[in-house]
């Protein structure tokens, strides 16, 4: 049987006293789905790491309109956190182990390394001067969708 799915869409200004907010809105949203507590942990560490890429590198510490966009289904999260920052110039390279454009601040360049490392699949999209777009997908141990339930989709209405 094919759950429902849920959808959520917060937005906020990307500074560093929302990265807490963001991360808890994310952990309650996915308390439904019934994940382990190391799950749990994954997802907010990667919704962390996404959030602070947005507060640091997209808008310098100045702020700026981040979105989290979340769908629930099938013991799945897909999350969505977008930025109309500064966006990022080569995402092949800045997607690297340790890469970093703020090496003064003594950035360890681990944050996408990080998002992949918890999530089942991460992708980034991002334009120069026009902002980045992180998409997650975390599947839970709990997932009892059968192999036939259709995948969730982005813009779909349920």
């Amino acid at each position: 049987m094919q759950e429902k799915i849920n959808k959520m869409s917060l937005r906020f200004t990307g500074i560093s006293e929302n990265e807490p907010f963001a991360r808890s809105c994310i952990q309650a949203f996915c308390l439904p789905l019934n994940p382990t507590i190391s799950e749990l942990n994954d997802v907010k560490t990667a919704v962390s790491e996404a959030v602070t890429n947005c507060i640091v590198h997209a808008y310098s510490d100045e702020g700026g309109p981040v979105l989290i966009e979340a769908e629930t289904a099938d013991g799945r999260i897909h999350i969505k956190i977008t930025d109309e920052g500064s966006g990022i110039e080569d995402v092949e390279k800045a997607v690297e182990p340790f890469f970093t454009t703020r090496p003064e601040d003594e950035r360890s360049g681990m944050g996408f390394t990080v998002m992949k490392a918890f999530m089942d699949d991460v992708k980034v999209v991002s334009k120069k001067g026009e902002g980045t777009t992180v998409e997650m997908l975390k599947i839970f141990s709990s997932n009892t969708a059968d192999d036939d339930a259709p995948e969730t989709a982005w813009g779909q209405d349920a």
